[in-house]
Parts: C-alpha cells; structure tokens; sequence
C-alpha cells in the first residue's frame, strides 16, 4: 500500500504536535504548579500516531500510565488534558485523576491505568461487548513490555482469542521498566512465540517508523474485525526519566551506545528524511507549524490557570463519586 505526500505531511505533523506538547509539559512541570506525576512519551510517539490513523472517534482505546500521547493521537483535548495536569475543572476527568487517569468518552479514550497490565481486562471487556453488540468497532489495548509479564495478561488473551473478540493488543516496547531492562527481567523469552502460542495474530512493525505502523495497524483492524484479536509489537524508545520531566541518563542504567541507537532512530528526523528524499519537506513550513503549535500550548496553559479547580462540594455530588 502507497501513502501519498499529503498522509505522509500529516504523520510528521502529528508526531510534532506530539513531541511538542510534552516537551512543552515538560518545561512547565518544573513549575510545580502540575500537583500529579507525569510519564512522557517522547521519543514513543509513533506508536500511537501510526495505529490512531487507522481508527475512527467510535473506536475504542484503553491506556497505560503513559497516555498523553495515546489520548492526543485518538483526537483528545489539548485544553482538557492539560485541565487535568492542573487539577482543574476543565480537565478530562475535572482535576481529580490528573496525569494518569486521562478518561473522555468524546474520542472514546476509555481509560487510562497506573496499574502495569491494569488496561489490558478492561479493554478485553470492551471488545467482548462491541462482539456481543455486533457493531463494527475495535478496541485498542495499550500497554508496555512490563505488562507482559503479569498473569492478567495471559488470561485476557486466552479469553480474547476464545471469543474471537475485535480487539488489537498494542505492546509499545521501551526495554525498560522504571530502571530495569527487559533482558533482566525475563531473559531471551521469545514475545513473538508466546503471544502465537495463544492463538493471537502476532504483527511486528519496524522501530519508530511511523509509516509502517500505520500501513500495520490496517491490516490489524481488519483482521480484528473479521477474525479476532491481534498483538502489534513495537520496538519504541523513551528519551526522558520513566516517570517525570528530566532525562536520567547519568544514572547510567541503560548504555551510552544503546540512547545513541535510539536518538538515531528518533521518528520524526526518520519522517523528515523520508521527506527530504521525495522532496516535499520545506524548512520555513514545519518551522512556522512548529512555533503554531507552541503558541496553541501557551495560550491553553494561561486559558487553564484563569479556570476553577473543583471545589470539594461539587465532588460529593459527581455521580462517579456517590
């Protein structure tokens, strides 16, 4: 399948608006005026651009504690979602969940779970409902290398592949778990053997290439919808501190050679080369897309701290709180 030059601006312009927004929260972090932990996705973001390409706002995703991305890709709110950071009435779920509990029924971002492997049963329920209600939908499961490892994990394949439920399990793959490696924790286990070994189509999709993954990401919806669950595994890469907005590369956890590797595959300098290449990237253009993006984030950040922060009265009478 061919992308043309139009879908491929959109993937970069994606991947930027992205990337510029958490670098973004980032700086405004050290404020200390965002009162809830934040795990950032920079560098990760071609995952969720490329697989949220192919779904549409009635098609279901369930996150992780890593979910900005996730949720801006699915077509969330930027002003919502930075309400929440804020502890404000404005935010997806009016200040009370913050940064991991990202929650709008708007794009359909179901939730988003601390708990490693915590999403994964929740979106296997929502997929055994869109089978039962017959309707043409997916539910989109994301969830790191960690969450491989817990039993919830094993049982919700197991039960997605016995119902044949439409349901993509989406395994972003960063090698790490706060500071240990996937090697440490379990080894040279085969993910790929595994996850064939449950009766799950396994689909593995190139490192970072956000192309790929959305070209990947359609055949996987398709086969979802037609045949049952589908495991796309992607090879990713986090630049900053699992949880927070510093980099903690002095600590020396994971090797100098290994980050190098990874800033070489950062996906967007692999678009812009893409573009480079078939001659339709222009400097002026992203500069100007780049400093649009940034003026957006700016003036929702004002807009959101001249808002209200739920008051304790109007808590005790949400209807999710009874």
């Amino acid at each position: 399948m061919k992308i043309n030059k139009l879908e491929k601006l959109k993937n970069l312009h994606e991947l930027t608006r992205i990337r510029i927004i958490e670098e973004e929260i980032a700086k405004e972090y050290k404020n200390q005026e965002m009162r809830c932990p934040v795990h950032l996705s920079i560098g990760q973001e071609a995952v969720p651009v490329g697989v949220s390409r192919v779904l549409t706002k009635k098609d279901y995703i369930v996150s992780t504690h890593r979910c900005h991305a996730h949720y801006i890709a699915k077509g969330g709110s930027i002003d919502a979602l930075i309400g929440e950071l804020y502890g404000k009435e404005s935010g997806t779920c009016k200040g009370i969940g913050g940064s991991m509990h990202m929650y709008d029924k708007k794009v359909n971002h179901i939730a988003s779970v601390p708990i490693v492997g915590g999403s994964i049963p929740i979106g296997v329920g929502i997929g055994y409902a869109i089978k039962i209600n017959k309707s043409k939908q997916v539910s989109v499961i994301y969830f790191g290398d960690a969450a491989t490892e817990e039993g919830v994990f094993f049982e919700s394949l197991h039960f997605a592949a016995l119902k044949k439920l439409p349901i993509i399990f989406v395994c972003e793959d960063n090698k790490y778990s706060v500071y240990t490696s996937r090697y440490e924790r379990h080894g040279k286990r085969d993910i790929k053997k595994l996850i064939k070994s449950m009766d799950v189509k396994f689909i593995e999709t190139k490192e970072n290439d956000v192309e790929d993954i959305y070209k990947k990401s359609l055949i996987a919806k398709k086969h979802a919808i037609l045949n049952g669950p589908v495991c796309i595994y992607s090879k990713t890469y986090r630049y900053l501190e699992h949880c927070g907005p510093n980099n903690d590369d002095n600590l020396e956890y994971r090797p100098k050679k290994e980050i190098e590797y990874w800033l070489k595959k950062d996906p967007i300098e692999l678009e812009i080369k893409k573009l480079k290449k078939i001659k339709i990237f222009n400097d002026e253009e992203y500069l100007t897309f780049c400093n649009s993006i940034r003026r957006k984030f700016i003036s929702s950040i004002i807009k959101t701290k001249n808002t209200k922060s739920l008051s304790i009265k109007k808590l005790e009478n949400l209807e999710y709180a009874k």
